[in-house]
Formats: C-alpha cells, sequence, structure tokens
C-alpha cells in the first residue's frame, strides 16, 4: 500500500481554497476513483492523467488507486486539478522526492500527450495558497508570469508533465512540446488596448463635460441622455482616462478578477488603470452580472470593478439586466446563488447610462421633428425604474451642439488637465476618509454624511430639509445630492459644502429640477 499527497487550489468565486490531494494504491482489480465532490470535469480528469503519464513514458502500473480531494465538502471544478491529480497518484507509484510534492501546490490542466496547459485564475489561486503558507508552486509555463505576480510565491513553470516527474526526482522523457504545438491552448484572452481618447476632442459640451469631471472625482454614476449624435458615448468612452491608476490593493484585485474571467494577459503585470465595459443592449443577465455552468464566472460589472460600467442606448436593454443592477449599484458585490454553489464578486464600478429621450431620438428643445406618441415616450423612457433612476447620482441632458456654440466654445481642456484636477479631488477624499472602510464620496453612506463628524453648514442642512419637503428629492436622493456636493466642494478645493454646492448638486441629480 502507498499513499501520495500535494496541494492545490480549488475557487470558490475570487475566494480559493486549499485542498490537499491524497492518493492511495493497494492490490485488487485495477480502479481509479475520484472522491471528495468532484464535478464532471474534475472525474474526466482521470482518463487525462492517465494518458498524460504514459506520454511521459512512465508504466501505468495496474492497481486499484483512490484519490481524495479535502475538505471532502467543498465542491471542487474544473480541470486546473489534473495536475495536482496526476502528481499525488505518480507519488503513490513511488516518486523518489514525495516530501517536496507534499509541501508544492500544483495547479494545471492536463493535455493527453503531457503538456501542461494555463487554466484561469491563477493569480487569485497563487494568492490563496501564499496565505495559507504553501510558497512553493507549480504551475504552466503559460501562467508562470500571472503566478509571480504574488508576492512572496516562488513560482515553477513547466510546459510538460515530464518536466514534473524530474523535479521530483522520477525518469520520464521530456519532448519537444515547441514540436508538439505552435500555439496555446486555453491562453487568456487579451484583453481591449488602450485607445487613447481624450476629452479634448469633445467640443461644445461644458456641462456635460462637467458632469463627467464630477462623476470622475467622486466616483458618481451618471445618467447621460440627449438626442443622437450629441456626443454621449465619447463623453464616456473618455471618463475612464480621467480615473487615477489603481492603488497596489485594487490592482489585485481587478487583476483577479480578470484572471478568473479569462481575459488577463500577464505580460503588462497588473492592471493599474480602471477597466472599462461596455456590453451591447443585446447582452443577457448572465453576461452583465455573471453566469454559466456550475459555479458562475464573472461578468461585465465584477470586470467593471473599480472602473466604468458603460451601458449605450439603456432603454434597450432588458429589464432584467437593469434590474440586477441594484444590488451592485448599493452594496458593491454581487453574490450569485446557483445550484453548484454561491460565488461573490466585487462589483464597485461607476455606472454610466446613455439614453435617447424617446425611440426616434428627437424629443430634444421643442421636440418639433419628434415622430414618437407621448404613449411611446412614456413606455420608452419607463424601462429606466424609478427604483434604477434613484440610485443614479447625477442626471444630465445633454443638448446637440449647434455652429454658434462651435464657434464660441474655447479650447476644450485635456484628459490630462482634468484628470490633474480629478486627481487633486480623489486625494482629498483619501485624506478625509482615512480610517474609514470609504475610498470615494461616491461610496459613503448617508448616515454620516448627515451625521455630527460630517460638520456641515446649519444652511446646507435646511436647503436639504427644503427639497425634502417639497417631495423634489427622496431621502437616497438626499444622500446622493450630498455625496455629489462634497466631490464639488473637494474640486475647488474647500473644507466642506457650501449652499451653492448642494444647489448644484441638486441640479445635476434632477435634470434641471424636473424630478427627485
Amino acid at each position: 500500500m502507498r499513499l501520495g499527497r500535494t496541494w492545490t487550489v480549488a475557487l470558490v468565486g475570487l475566494t480559493g481554497h486549499l485542498v490537499e490531494v491524497e492518493a492511495h494504491r493497494s492490490p485488487g482489480l485495477p480502479a481509479f476513483t475520484v472522491v471528495g465532490l468532484p464535478d464532471a470535469s474534475v472525474n474526466e480528469a482521470r482518463e487525462r492523467v492517465r494518458s498524460a503519464v504514459t506520454a511521459s513514458g512512465l508504466a501505468w502500473q495496474s492497481a486499484r488507486r483512490t484519490v481524495n480531494l479535502s475538505p471532502a465538502s467543498l465542491p471542487k471544478s474544473g480541470a486546473g486539478l489534473d495536475l495536482a491529480l496526476a502528481v499525488a497518484v505518480l507519488v503513490a507509484d513511488d516518486l523518489p522526492a514525495a516530501d517536496v510534492a507534499a509541501r508544492t501546490v500544483h495547479l494545471g490542466e492536463l493535455a493527453l500527450d503531457g503538456r501542461v496547459r494555463p487554466v484561469r485564475g491563477v493569480l487569485p489561486a497563487v494568492a490563496a495558497a501564499v496565505a495559507a503558507g504553501r510558497s512553493d508552486v507549480v504551475v504552466p509555463a503559460a501562467n508562470a508570469t500571472e503566478a509571480a505576480l504574488v508576492p512572496g510565491a516562488r513560482v515553477r513553470g513547466v510546459l510538460h508533465l515530464a518536466e514534473v516527474v524530474r523535479l521530483y526526482g522520477g525518469v520520464a522523457h521530456v519532448p519537444d512540446v515547441a514540436a508538439m504545438t505552435t500555439t496555446r491552448p486555453g491562453s487568456p484572452a487579451t484583453p481591449r488596448p488602450e485607445t487613447g481618447e481624450d476629452l479634448g476632442e469633445v467640443v461644445g459640451q461644458d456641462e456635460a463635460r462637467f458632469a463627467v469631471e464630477v462623476a470622475a472625482a467622486g466616483g458618481h454614476h451618471l445618467l447621460l441622455m440627449g438626442a443622437p449624435g450629441s456626443g454621449k458615448t465619447m463623453l464616456a468612452a473618455r471618463m475612464p482616462g480621467l480615473l487615477p491608476d489603481l492603488d497596489d490593493e485594487d490592482a489585485v484585485e481587478v487583476t483577479a478578477v480578470h484572471s478568473v474571467a479569462g481575459t488577463f494577459d500577464p505580460v503588462g503585470g497588473l492592471l493599474r488603470r480602471p477597466p472599462f465595459e461596455d456590453p451591447h443592449h443585446t447582452a443577457t443577465p448572465a453576461a452583465v452580472i455573471g453566469g454559466g455552468s456550475g459555479l458562475p464566472r464573472p461578468g461585465a460589472a465584477s470586470r467593471a470593478h473599480r472602473g466604468v460600467l458603460f451601458l449605450d442606448e439603456a432603454p434597450e436593454f432588458s429589464p432584467r439586466v437593469l434590474q440586477t443592477l441594484r444590488q451592485p449599484l448599493e452594496h458593491g458585490e454581487l453574490v450569485l446563488h446557483r445550484a453548484a454553489g454561491t460565488a461573490r464578486y466585487p462589483a464597485r464600478f461607476q455606472l454610466v447610462l446613455a439614453a435617447n429621450p424617446c425611440p426616434c431620438g428627437m424629443a430634444v428643445g421643442k421636440g418639433l421633428r419628434c415622430t414618437c406618441t407621448a404613449v411611446e415616450r412614456r413606455r420608452y423612457l419607463g424601462r429606466l425604474s424609478g427604483p434604477l433612476l434613484d440610485r443614479i447620482d447625477m442626471q444630465v441632458d445633454v443638448e446637440p451642439v449647434t455652429r454658434a456654440m462651435l464657434a464660441l466654445a474655447a479650447a476644450p481642456e485635456t484628459t490630462q488637465v482634468v484628470g490633474g484636477r480629478v486627481a487633486a479631488a480623489r486625494a482629498r477624499q483619501s485624506t478625509r476618509l482615512a480610517g474609514t472602510p470609504w475610498r470615494t464620496n461616491g461610496e459613503v453612506p448617508g448616515a454620516w454624511l448627515r451625521g455630527a463628524d460630517s460638520h456641515l453648514p446649519d444652511g446646507v442642512r435646511r436647503t436639504l430639509e427644503r427639497a425634502l419637503d417639497r417631495g423634489s428629492l427622496s431621502m437616497r436622493g438626499v444622500d446622493r445630492v450630498l455625496r455629489v456636493a462634497w466631490t464639488l466642494a473637494d474640486l475647488e478645493g474647500r473644507t466642506r459644502p457650501s449652499e451653492a454646492d448642494v444647489g448644484t448638486a441638486i441640479g445635476l441629480r434632477t435634470r434641471g429640477g424636473t424630478g427627485a
């Protein structure tokens, strides 16, 4: 009887759980059984392991084998456990350096010819291993750069199972892997490159440009309403350029999400720029908030974490998609419950919605060119429900640019200039909110904003109370107006908001004072 041990990591959402892999070999009828709540992909690893072992020039000994994945109560899924299963089986088959294998974490999918293929989620998996005290990690060579981003990890990248056998003192034939394949199956997808779009290209939209600057400075959600061609999409696409680089903590978290999603290219290191996601209006709820068979994978909302989620033509999105955004808008995370388990993904994004005022888009000014009936207009805008709009900090009308506006417009400020003001405002927020769990004004809860610690001037409180009494603001609206007012004060370098800031914030929220 022989017992082989090693370690791997099972991911549930972004949370990595260390899994001990035990392989037991005993006399009896030949069999290969995997226990410990494996899913179909883990059970299928038995055939991949058997073929990979023989492809490495090793004999598959006839015996009864049982592999246990502990803790047995944790569901295991994915082909990333293949390499650990193979190592545990080979240790049970007398691989010499059993003690070294028993303290090493193995991640990777096996091909039938013994190649070690890259897998998703290596960054959070290795981070979990290091946090649990297991710093020695063997990963596919294609994932080695990503794994090395984790501080404290001692990473060994391998191309073939035979390399692992030799690493532990065994004798195996290492084939020419480059000759076996010219591609890297399963490699992470490369994210969309930076476009270099500059805010200076947007001419004549002073109010909308100001709203974008305020939204970027305070982490606020924004609705841009206007006719087709007025510049809504241009403005939204330039917001990520105004945001400061991610700090180390956020960069690791954002990179981990993209690693699990399979959209991370490790060549450039951690993702330092805030992400920008703009799903098409035909996207399903699973595509936006996350889904898939088994445990759900992150969707566009989580991939936009610490960045911008832009929904162009927002009323054209399915009502189910729009309503699913209410949870992350309030709590900054998505909790997805499926039959195979529950996954948590961070989703602290800035939501930017762009919408036409009616189906034809011409209901601007006096609306003389509009061909829509009043019922069609109400039904169209009614797709943006009241509870969703109540969570949007600013709602701005984007008027069409006229020739007179172009003639009178001064040279527009560039992204670099506006981004400098945004960075300064964010630095003031960081100083004021030090010691709290919040980073931007857009995250601060109303209880703190209205409390004695905020030191609001009496005039500011009276202005908000009057708006609440008139019914022009809901209680949630009062909190969101206060958040925007604080951001306006931060942009001006003042220590607290004034009555003028509150008035401006109310105007930005209510589209000229027409709603709550």
